[in-house]
């Protein structure tokens, strides 16, 4: 079985807090295989990785979400690190205009990398998804969403599984396992004891598992599409009073009526401004949001730098 875990290094808005980070979360998927992703990288990022047991030379592919400092400043420390430790293998960053950006961040300072840090531009006009990347078992998609620089939001959609039914393929006759089942999978049947049986006979869809990071924005339409039916959607939640609605981030309530409208599962809220320096605080004013849309307060949580979640 596949499992998602989701640390949070930091959850801060703009500027960092005695118990807030700047924003940066560390994505980990384990199936036959163990992939790792960063989204976003503010400051003091490779720190939080230290602190939280991770392990950033496992990071691949970074996706920044929009070019604000406290979303990318951390690049500069962790590329340096990444050098020091004799990184080799090529490191691919995402986000809008990257190629712009990366350029500046490769010719700052006289250190030489050992390896190659390849930008990847990411769209962030219209309202189109853009699958980044995909593997056979996964895909990294991206939308454009509003606030006022180019900035994007990123799924992590995990692929739907075809599973097999032991109890379904026990009245066939077929054995616990064996070879019988990757010609099934491979072919879609198979002739087993000279009696064909097809995939769909024993077989069942396994949902994929969905999480969707907004990094900064207002609500958007598009937004709420890409977090269709998604298990988490961690959003922008800057304020928790709606008189601060005209900015170009978003409120607790702008977030959860997203997560209403998007049928997700969980909703975590995140890029919390240092006006707020009470947890307890923060979750009496969720409480009354909540209540007024008649939620369950078990679905949404307030992060905390190295909070994890698992999928």
């Amino acid at each position: 079985m596949t499992h998602i875990e989701i640390i949070f290094l930091g959850t801060t808005a703009s500027i960092p807090t005695k118990y807030r980070n700047h924003a940066a979360i560390y994505l980990k998927y384990q199936s036959e295989n163990e992939y790792s992703f960063l989204f976003d990288c503010g400051e003091g990022t490779q720190r939080q990785i230290f602190s939280s047991g991770m392990n950033f030379m496992r990071l691949d592919n970074i996706f920044i979400t929009h070019w604000h400092a406290d979303h990318f400043a951390g690049l500069l420390g962790l590329l340096e690190t990444m050098s020091l430790e004799k990184r080799t293998k090529p490191l691919y960053v995402y986000g809008p205009e990257a190629s712009k950006f990366i350029e500046v961040l490769s010719e700052l300072g006289y250190s030489s990398k050992g390896f190659k840090l390849i930008p990847k531009d990411v769209p962030f006009d219209g309202r189109e998804e853009t699958i980044l990347t995909e593997t056979d078992e996964y895909q990294i998609i991206s939308v454009p969403v509003s606030h006022g620089v180019p900035a994007v939001a990123y799924a992590f959609a995990e692929k739907d599984r075809i599973k097999i039914d032991k109890k379904k393929a026990a009245k066939y006759g077929m054995p616990k396992k064996g070879r019988p089942y990757k010609t099934l999978k491979e072919k879609g049947f198979v002739i087993y004891k000279g009696r064909e049986i097809k995939l769909e006979d024993v077989s069942f869809v396994e949902k994929g598992k969905k999480v969707v990071y907004s990094g900064d924005t207002k609500p958007v339409k598009n937004l709420i599409e890409l977090a269709k039916d998604a298990d988490v959607l961690i959003h922008d939640s800057t304020y928790f009073e709606q008189e601060f609605d005209e900015r170009k981030h978003s409120t607790a309530e702008d977030a959860i009526d997203v997560f209403i409208k998007a049928g997700a599962k969980q909703l975590v809220l995140t890029h919390i401004s240092r006006r707020y320096q009470s947890e307890k605080e923060l979750y009496e004013l969720l409480k009354t949001i909540v209540k007024k849309k008649n939620l369950d307060m078990k679905k949404i949580k307030i992060a905390r730098d190295f909070m994890h979640l698992k999928i």
